[in-house]
């Protein structure tokens, strides 16, 4: 079904304006998440090798730093050899935490993510998407505010402020997903998932120069403050333009909202009800699903967290010295999404290709082509650049998830995608744990190509044994438990009675 501005009456589509608001949302969202192991390099202070008359820092307590006019630190003495002490940049108040309380303070983020990721699609469904992300970003915004009294008090208290940041932010994702089902018709719902992916992927790469500019010109508490701005603003802006269903917008047109509502025929329903959780949970198809989505976010919290150890540990290739070519990746991801996502609504549009068809031929891209290249690393990538170039194709591929797993939700159950979402990204975010323990476990007793290999192996094994599933079990159609029985009113009942008497 083709929109046009006639049909819209030369007005801006709301279904536009909510795709651009997903894909801010998102950004937003990953700024929160992020930013924080940037400014940590600024709050803590540097550890340096212990000198005769060195005192020890107290933990939690914050480091004064002087320096000498001329920049250089005051320097301490070793008998007659004068030791210049480090120059630390005054950023702020810098804290004697140690890396095992600074791993606290990053994971206490996912700990709260998961606790929110399972209960926010029903939560959506019931009770409407909007209020939901919107409260979210605005909460947020109020606790990264606090995070520099957080500091001052108790590194505990920035422990809980994390936790509290990841308890928010596992409710956006599966929110998402319930408003895309319940305002982007199906040959427009691809883009609208890119946006998801993308804006992930783009708040990544900007917040992490973004926060060093703030840290380096105003000090590591504006790294704070800024963001938590960000946050109430797309907040506000959130509850401003977006309404929990095309029904309830204020100033859609008329023509635009029938439009919406007739393109999902009756596979979305307006009456609320509990999704049936034994029957999803025995789907073949939810099963393949899940598998599907685990393995894919396996591979990319991989090339997240790892693939930097990797080039730089074995391959010695620094990558902070060509900081753009560590964003690659990243970028190839998030563009290549938003093309393989233009290419499956274009695909539906024409009616080219079953829905079923669609998803299991790009799993092709998405899955097979990634496992492909992680198998051929390990024997083609001693060189440098060699290995960003199969890593950036591994991501760029995968980037069609965007028309297989990412969307396959909205295609098996409408009325309950939310949930679906919930539940996989609950079971798929404890790759952000497993992954880096695998690489511990093959790498303990030694650092090289070969321990490596295994790592890659077993990767390209999640994607490749988890697409063949999908392949052979996945679907594309709306299941049956979709369905929700309507509940007839008691004026309904009656009705029939009233006209037959009338008659």
């Amino acid at each position: 079904m083709i929109v046009t501005t006639n049909v819209l009456k030369g007005t801006f589509p709301k279904r536009m304006i909510v795709t651009i608001m997903i894909f801010v949302a998102c950004t937003a969202s990953f700024m929160l998440r992020v930013h924080m192991s940037i400014n940590l390099l600024a709050m803590v202070q540097p550890i340096t090798a212990p000198s005769s008359n060195s005192s020890l820092t107290v933990p939690n307590a914050p480091t004064s730093l002087s320096s000498t006019p001329n920049g250089t630190a005051n320097a301490t003495s070793d008998g007659d050899l004068i030791v210049p002490a480090p120059v630390v940049p005054d950023y702020g108040p810098r804290y004697g935490w140690n890396q095992n309380m600074q791993s606290h303070i990053l994971g206490a983020y996912f700990y709260g993510y998961l606790l929110t990721s399972l209960p926010a699609g029903p939560l959506a469904e019931r009770y409407g998407p909007q209020r939901l992300i919107g409260y979210s970003f605005l909460l947020s915004a109020v606790v990264t505010a606090l995070f520099p009294l957080f500091a001052a008090i108790d590194v505990w208290i920035v422990i809980a402020g994390r936790f509290l940041i990841g308890l928010l932010s596992g409710c956006v994702y599966p929110t998402l997903h319930n408003v895309i089902s319940r305002w982007i018709p199906p040959n427009e719902k691809s883009k609208a998932v890119a946006c998801i992916a993308g804006g992930s992927t783009f708040g990544t790469v900007i917040t992490w120069p973004f926060a060093g500019l703030l840290t380096e010109h105003f000090g590591w508490v504006y790294a704070f403050y800024v963001p938590a701005f960000l946050s109430a603003l797309v907040g506000g802006v959130w509850f401003w333009l977006v309404a929990d269903s095309p029904a309830e917008h204020k100033t859609i047109t008329k023509e635009e909202r029938d439009l919406i509502e007739a393109s999902f025929g009756n596979t979305v329903s307006k009456t609320k009800a509990k999704p049936p959780l034994l029957k999803v949970i025995t789907s073949l198809p939810f099963i393949a699903l899940v598998l599907s989505h685990y393995s894919s976010f396996w591979g990319l919290n991989f090339f997240v967290t790892q693939a930097p150890k990797f080039i730089s540990e074995v391959l010695g290739f620094n990558l902070t010295n060509a900081g753009f070519l560590s964003s690659l990746p990243y970028l190839a991801r998030m563009f290549s999404g938003f093309f393989f996502g233009y290419i499956g609504d274009w695909l539906r549009r024409k009616e080219i290709m079953a829905v079923t068809a669609l998803r299991k031929s790009f799993i092709v891209f998405s899955h097979f082509l990634p496992g492909a290249f992680l198998i051929a690393l390990p024997f083609i990538g001693q060189d440098p650049i060699v290995t960003v170039s199969c890593i950036i194709a591994c991501l760029g591929f995968n980037g069609a998830s965007t028309i297989t797993n990412l969307v396959n939700a909205q295609d098996l159950a409408p009325n309950f995608a939310a949930t679906l979402y919930g539940m996989m990204n609950f079971l798929a975010t404890t790759a952000g744990f497993l992954a880096p323990m695998a690489v511990a476990y093959f790498t303990k007793e030694k650092n090289t190509m070969e321990e490596w290999k295994y790592v890659f192996l077993l990767t390209a094994g999640f994607y490749i044994v988890s697409g063949i599933v999908f392949i052979i079990f996945g679907s594309g159609k709306v299941q049956k438990w979709n369905e929700i029985k309507e509940q007839p009113t008691g004026e309904a009942v009656v009705e029939p009675e009233d006209r037959s008497v009338k008659l």
